[in-house]
């Protein structure tokens, strides 16, 4: 006769009736559009985001360029875009415009069948997304991914709910398309998530920054957060977070500018106080030296 062991010690706080410590890793993530679309043009030009995109095309004839390398999409596979990746994407059948932001398309519904317009058209599926800090400050880059079985499944339910209902994510269809996203992304392997075991100061200074996006927040004062000098503050940053504290900080606050000019209409003096620069032309110029556009041009750039 087997016997059962009993725990008699009390359990922790989660329910936990484990001595044993886990460490999990917490993932901020924020959908900010999903679409499915039939492309006619798709001529976009050096465009920088602050927000990670998928993209998945049914057919062939997409291509996306980055450091001079051009990847020519295949439908078998998914491709990823960090943020603050500067790239370019065509449809190579009917590219015109060697500058600028050129698209014209439409959403694809219920009554389309794909394969009438696969020779003329580029059948697209993209997603943007935020993860949160530190997840969205990854090194630049794109990123292949080979679609499993698992992943194809869920793009058949996504395509199919995108081409009935284009607004409306109930809570199935949100859990399908972050399962998706949390797929993909597990696939690109360790040499993107490596260097994100952040020391617990330097997440103290993140969280700081967060919550004080308008202050000024010069090294002596974010150092004084965790109670350092300025120097040895400035390396411990560097070695975590693979840039310095004033970099960082200029990338959140322009990621957050990004973020209100889609939900606000304010004006960019009213941005420019809002984030706590000197200017409208100080916030200009650093604007433009992070996404490459400035902010008076940037709500054009905010699609595919």
């Amino acid at each position: 006769m087997k016997h059962l062991t009993v725990i008699t010690k009390r359990s922790n706080s989660s329910g936990d009736p484990s001595p044993n410590k886990q460490t999990f890793v917490d993932v901020n993530m924020k959908v900010l559009c999903c679409r499915y679309w039939l492309l006619e043009l798709w001529d976009c030009h050096d465009m920088v985001f602050p927000f990670w995109r998928i993209y998945w095309n049914r057919n062939t004839g997409g291509a996306i360029t980055h450091i001079n390398e051009n990847i020519e999409m295949t439908p078998d596979n998914v491709y990823i875009i960090a943020p603050f990746t500067s790239f370019s994407s065509k449809f190579t059948k009917k590219s015109m415009y060697k500058k600028g932001i050129h698209v014209s398309g439409r959403h694809l519904v219920s009554t389309d069948k794909e394969v009438e317009f696969a020779s003329g058209s580029l059948i697209h599926f993209f997603v943007h997304f935020n993860l949160g800090v530190p997840f969205d400050n990854v090194f630049p880059g794109i990123f292949k991914v080979k679609i499993s079985n698992t992943l194809r499944d869920k793009l058949a339910y996504l395509t199919h709910q995108l081409k009935n209902n284009n607004n409306t994510f109930k809570m199935t269809s949100s859990l399908k398309l972050q399962s998706f996203i949390m797929d993909a992304l597990s696939n690109i392997g360790p040499e993107l998530w490596k260097s994100f075991n952040i020391d617990p100061r330097i997440l103290s200074v993140i969280r700081h920054i967060e919550n004080n996006l308008s202050e000024k927040n010069e090294n002596k004062t974010l150092a004084k957060v965790i109670h350092m000098a300025p120097n040895s503050f400035s390396r411990l940053f560097r070695e975590n977070m693979g840039i310095t504290p004033h970099k960082f900080l200029q990338k959140r606050k322009v990621a957050y500018a990004c973020e209100l000019f889609e939900h606000s209409d304010k004006t960019i003096e009213e941005m420019a106080i809002l984030l706590g620069f000197s200017d409208r032309y100080h916030f200009t110029r650093v604007f433009t030296s992070i996404t490459g556009v400035s902010p008076g041009t940037y709500k054009s750039r905010m699609l595919f």
